[in-house]
C-alpha cells in the first residue's frame, strides 16, 4: 500500500505533542529521582536510628550489669555494697539455711558445749557459811547435824586498781670524772612519772584487739583500771610498741619467715587516711591500701601499708622479694607481676565463682555454661576433700581428666556462644571471662594437683577483715605512718598468737626489748 503523506499541520502537532510528553516524562523522572533520594535518605535515617537504639540497648545492658555488681557476683569488696546488695546477700543466706520445724532454740544434741569445768588446781579454797534454813521445808537449821561437804567454784577477776610505786634511785659519783649518774626505774626514767608496761599493754590491746578508738580507750581505762590516761597516751602506746618491734628487726624476721613457706595467700583492701603522704610530707598519688600476706593457717599473718594499689606500691613493700613458692591470689595484675619468680599460682576460685554468677545473671539460658563451670569446680573440690579424708595424696587420674574435660568443654562453649554477641565496649563480658578461664586454666586447677594449696583465697580475705573492721569502728588513720604502726602491731600480735603466745605476754616481751621473732621453717 503506498505511503500517504501527512499534512504539515499534522507533523507539527505530533512534534508538539512529543515535546509535551517528553516534558512530562522528564518531570516524572525528576520526581521519581527525588522520591528515590528521599527513600534512600529515610532508609539511612532508619539505619542510623536502629544503630542508635541498639547502642542504647547495649549501654543500658552494661549499666544494668554494673548496677547489679556487688561482692556476690564480682570483685567488689563487701564494704562497698549498697543497702540493696546487703539485703540480697542476707536473703540468699536465709534461703540457703534449711532448719527443721521441730528444731528447738540453742545447742542441738551432740553439740560440744563450752561450759566451765572444775579447775584441777584452783588458786585457793574458801569455806562458805552453813545454810540458815532447809531448802525443802524452810525450817531453821540451827543446831542441825553435819551431812558432809558440797563444792562449787567461782571464777572472777580480782579488783583492779592502779598501783603507784615510788622508786628510790641510787646515785653514784664517777671517781674518774666526778659525774653523778642516777639509776632509772624499770620501764621509766629518773625524775619523771610514767605508766608501766601493764597500762601500755592495756592501751594496745583495747585499740588493736578490740578496735576501740583512742578517745574511748582512754575512757574505758579510766573507768575499768583507774588509769586516767589521755587519748594521746593511747596513740603513743601503739607507736611505742611499733617502734620497739622495728628496732628489734621484727619486719625483716617476718619477711624471712614468709619467704621460707611453701604456700602463701595474698590480698589487699582500700582504707581511709586523712592525709596520704610519705615521710617527706609529700602527698602521694593513689588510694591507700592495707596489704596482707599470710600462710593458709594462722601461723604467720603479715600486714603492710601501701599508699596505693599500684603494682609498684605492692612491690615496694618488699614482702615478695625472693619468694619462690606458690601464691594463692585473685587475678589482679599487682600480684601477677611476681608470677615469673614463683613455683606456681592458684587463682582464687571464690573470686571466679563471683564472676561466673555475674555472667549467669545476664541471661539464664544463654549463659548457662557459667553454672556448669561452677559445678565442675565444686565437684573437683569435693574430690580433693574426699581424697584427703581417705589419706590419699592425689586424685585418680581418670577422675581428674574427666573433670578437666568437662571444664574445658563448658569454657569453650562460653567463648563460642558469646563470640559474636554485641556489647557496647569491646567483647561480651561472657566471652571475656571464658577466654580468661581458658588462658588461666592451669592456675585455676593447681589445687587438684597439689593438695597443700587451698582452692580459694579465703585465708587472706579473712585476715583483711581486721583492718576493715577497725576502720568501720574507729573511722580512719591519720597518716601512712600511723597505718604502718597499726599493721606492724597487728602482724606481731596475730602471728605470735598463732605460735601459742598470749597477746598480753607478747606485748610485755616487746616492751622489755625481747619480742617474739618468727623463725623460718627450714631453720
Amino acid at each position: 500500500m503506498p505511503d500517504v503523506p501527512c499534512a504539515p499541520d499534522d507533523v507539527s502537532g505530533l512534534r508538539a505533542a512529543n515535546a509535551r510528553l517528553r516534558e512530562v516524562i522528564e518531570a516524572k523522572d525528576t520526581e521519581i529521582a527525588a522520591l528515590r533520594a528521599a527513600v534512600q535518605a529515610g532508609t539511612a535515617a532508619l539505619a542510623r536510628q536502629g544503630r542508635l537504639v541498639r547502642d542504647l540497648e547495649l549501654r543500658v545492658a552494661e549499666l544494668e550489669r554494673r548496677m547489679r555488681m556487688d561482692s556476690g557476683n564480682s570483685s567488689v569488696p563487701p564494704s562497698k555494697d549498697d543497702i540493696a546488695a546487703r539485703a540480697r546477700r542476707k536473703a540468699l543466706r536465709a534461703s540457703q539455711r534449711e532448719r527443721s520445724k521441730d528444731r528447738r532454740p540453742g545447742g542441738q544434741p551432740g553439740h560440744a558445749g563450752s561450759g566451765l569445768e572444775p579447775a584441777p588446781d584452783p588458786d585457793r579454797t574458801e569455806r562458805a557459811d552453813p545454810p540458815a534454813e532447809c531448802r525443802s521445808c524452810g525450817a531453821g537449821l540451827a543446831g542441825a547435824g553435819p551431812a558432809g561437804w558440797g563444792w562449787g567454784e567461782v571464777w572472777d577477776i580480782p579488783p583492779v586498781r592502779l598501783e603507784k610505786v615510788h622508786w628510790l634511785l641510787p646515785k653514784l659519783r664517777c671517781s674518774r670524772c666526778g659525774k653523778v649518774t642516777c639509776a632509772d626505774p624499770p620501764h621509766g626514767r629518773a625524775g619523771t612519772v610514767s605508766y608501766g608496761p601493764g597500762v601500755n599493754a592495756a592501751a594496745v590491746l583495747l585499740g588493736s584487739e578490740g578496735n576501740v578508738p583512742a578517745e574511748r580507750t582512754a575512757m574505758l581505762m579510766s573507768a575499768l583500771l583507774g588509769a586516767p590516761v589521755s587519748a594521746g597516751f593511747v596513740a603513743r602506746a601503739h607507736s611505742r610498741l611499733a617502734g620497739r618491734l622495728e628496732a628489734a628487726g621484727f619486719d625483716a624476721a617476718m619477711k624471712a619467715a614468709l619467704r621460707a613457706e611453701q604456700v602463701l595467700c595474698a590480698d589487699e583492701t582500700p582504707v581511709s587516711l586523712i592525709r596520704n603522704a610519705g615521710a617527706d610530707g609529700q602527698v602521694l598519688a593513689g588510694s591507700p591500701h592495707v596489704v596482707t600476706v599470710r600462710t593458709p593457717d594462722q601461723r604467720l599473718i603479715w600486714y603492710g601499708a601501701a599508699h596505693s594499689r599500684s603494682s609498684e606500691a605492692i612491690k615496694g613493700l618488699g614482702v615478695m622479694d625472693g619468694y619462690a613458692g606458690i601464691l594463692v591470689r585473685d587475678d589482679y595484675a599487682g600480684w601477677a607481676q611476681f608470677d615469673s619468680q614463683l613455683a606456681g599460682v592458684q587463682q582464687c576460685c571464690a573470686h571466679i565463682f563471683r564472676h561466673l554468677s555475674g555472667i549467669r545473671e545476664l541471661h539464664p539460658d544463654h549463659q548457662r555454661w557459667a553454672d556448669q563451670v561452677r559445678q565442675v569446680l565444686k565437684e573437683a573440690d569435693g574430690a580433693v576433700r574426699a581424697a584427703l579424708a581417705a589419706g590419699r595424696g592425689h586424685l585418680d587420674p581418670d577422675l581428674l581428666a574427666g573433670l578437666r574435660e568437662r571444664y574445658d568443654q563448658h569454657v569453650a562453649w562460653g567463648q563460642t556462644t558469646n563470640r559474636l554477641r554485641d556489647w557496647r565496649d569491646g567483647n561480651h563480658p561472657g566471652y571475656v571471662l571464658a577466654t580468661r578461664l581458658k588462658a588461666k586454666a592451669e592456675q585455676i586447677w593447681l589445687f587438684t594437683r597439689n593438695f597443700a594449696v587451698p582452692w580459694t583465697n579465703n585465708a587472706s580475705e579473712q585476715a583483711i577483715k581486721g583492718p576493715k573492721r577497725r576502720q568501720a569502728i574507729s573511722g580512719y588513720w591519720h597518716t601512712l605512718a600511723t597505718l604502718a604502726d597499726y599493721c606492724r602491731v597487728r602482724t606481731y600480735l596475730l602471728s605470735s598468737r598463732g605460735h601459742g603466745i598470749a597477746p598480753i605476754d607478747a606485748i610485755h616481751a616487746a616492751l622489755a626489748g625481747r619480742p617474739w621473732l618468727p623463725s623460718p621453717l627450714s631453720a
